[in-house]
């Protein structure tokens, strides 16, 4: 965790590659973090929390598999715990999610998506 201020735009400037979530900062046991998003990712799930998004530009799309629910700037949508779902971008997104420690971005589902939350520089 960081005492020092965390500016959201400086963070994101400093992202070169999508779907690679960085710790913006702590809260308890929860990290904030920041992340590029583009294309489609993978359907999964995390079975024990919830995950909230919080665009910050772009449009992103959280396909669920019953809906899809459409995000632009300042909108937040969490994602309930064991529910599927697969985010997808057709332009740049730039996003904060909010997850307790450890949460793997990939969920259950694992593969070549998956990333080490990486730190900030």
């Amino acid at each position: 965790m960081t005492t020092d201020v965390r500016n959201i735009d400086t963070a994101l400037a400093s992202i070169a590659e999508h779907w690679q979530p960085h710790r913006l900062t702590s809260v308890n046991d929860y990290d904030v973090k920041v992340v590029k998003l583009q294309g489609e990712f993978v359907w999964h799930t995390h079975p024990d929390t919830d995950e909230l998004f919080l665009v910050i530009s772009g449009e992103l799309t959280i396909q669920l598999r019953d809906r899809d629910v459409v995000l632009g700037p300042n909108d937040v949508f969490v994602v309930p715990k064991g529910v599927e779902h697969c985010p997808k971008a057709e332009g740049e997104v730039q996003a904060l999610l909010f997850e307790p420690q450890g949460t793997v971005n990939t969920g259950d589902a694992g593969g070549e998506r998956t990333s080490e939350l990486r730190e900030l520089d």
